[in-house]
């Protein structure tokens, strides 16, 4: 065989490969294609028929848990119904009549949502089945009468020219906004009475750290007897100092303002520092009572005391007395306008 028939048959082979080649490839590829369709379309109908499978599971279970419930409901008021008596189903019946009739009349009376005692389905405190005893019924704190004693000061006061016993307390008697107070201040000076106080007083409550007060006072003295009618106001004042103030009118136009204020500063626990300070003022110059018109006497000063029991404190401290005006002008020449006072004495309460 010659060279060039050679060279012909080569020409011819490679001439036919590549028309052949484009056109196998292009087969392969189709194949290809149309097996990986296949794939995603199988899986695609297995994932929508597990689908199918959990929903149908999830309604069969919903029915199942649904039936159950009603089955179990149904058993429960079946039984309750045939554990209750009749009498005790009119009762029933009767109760949620009532309790759906005043809830409609409130909100037709007075606009509201719903009645704030509905939910108690008709019972009430002092009547029905549930009522309690009469020796163990529940009593509300401002519905009770209490009793009380409270002294304030019960003191030995000393200075260089007197020496004096004095007190002030009250009794009361009332309940959370109403009281009955007797109210007393004494002073004893060298072994004689010099003055006492009594007030009968009537407290309302206007706030929760306020109250009014009203009443009578008998003043009895050396010098002579008097009779006030007064109006005042007593609590506790922003920042916790306490305050009494009381207006007093008496006979032949004499006129008293008192004010007293005083604040508990605690060192710790027990014991208590107290600033106080108390002044009066006159409306009317008084010879035979010794006052003057105008502010008359300022006693400022401090207690500290020891709270052993809250009831019970002994105390110590210093005051400052002070004469103004024409209270000062009408002192005997043995009686100094300022003095010093040393105290020692206890405030207690029960």
């Amino acid at each position: 065989m010659s060279c060039s028939h050679i060279k012909t048959q080569l020409k011819s082979l490679v001439l036919v490969s590549l028309i052949l080649f484009p056109v196998v490839a292009l087969a392969q590829d189709h194949a290809t294609h149309n097996q990986s369709n296949n794939i995603s379309n199988i899986a695609i109908a297995d994932a929508h028929e597990q689908n199918n499978d959990e929903h149908q599971q999830q309604d069969h279970s919903a029915h199942a848990t649904a039936e159950a419930s009603e089955v179990a409901q149904d058993h429960s008021q079946h039984m309750h119904e045939e554990e209750m008596p009749a009498s005790d189903h009119q009762m029933h019946d009767e109760m949620n009549h009532e309790t759906m009739s005043h809830e409609m009349m409130e909100m037709q009376d007075q606009g509201v949502l719903r009645d704030p005692h509905a939910y108690s389905n008709g019972y009430v405190l002092t009547s029905g089945p549930f009522v309690l005893q009469t020796d163990s019924m529940i009593g509300l704190a401002d519905e009770t009468i209490f009793t009380g004693l409270w002294v304030d000061r019960f003191e030995y006061v000393e200075s260089h020219d007197t020496d004096a016993t004095e007190f002030e307390g009250h009794a009361w008697l009332g309940d959370s906004y109403n009281r009955w107070l007797l109210r007393s201040e004494i002073e004893v000076v060298n072994d004689s009475l010099e003055t006492a106080e009594v007030d009968l007083l009537h407290s309302r409550a206007i706030s929760p750290f306020w109250d009014v007060r009203f009443g009578v006072r008998r003043e009895f003295g050396d010098n002579d007897d008097r009779n006030w009618a007064s109006i005042g106001f007593g609590g506790l004042a922003p920042y916790w100092f306490e305050v009494d103030a009381s207006l007093f009118l008496g006979e032949n136009g004499n006129s008293l303002l008192d004010i007293e204020a005083e604040y508990d500063l605690l060192l710790n626990q027990r014991l208590v520092l107290q600033p106080r300070i108390d002044i009066h003022a006159y409306g009317k110059t008084d010879k035979e009572m010794g006052h003057g018109a105008g502010l008359s006497t300022v006693k400022a000063g401090f207690r500290v005391r020891y709270e052993f029991d809250r009831q019970l404190a002994p105390y110590f401290g210093v005051e400052r007395v002070l004469k103004y005006g024409k209270t000062a002008d009408l002192l005997t020449l043995e009686k100094d306008r300022e003095d010093t006072h040393w105290i020692i004495g206890f405030k207690f309460w029960f």
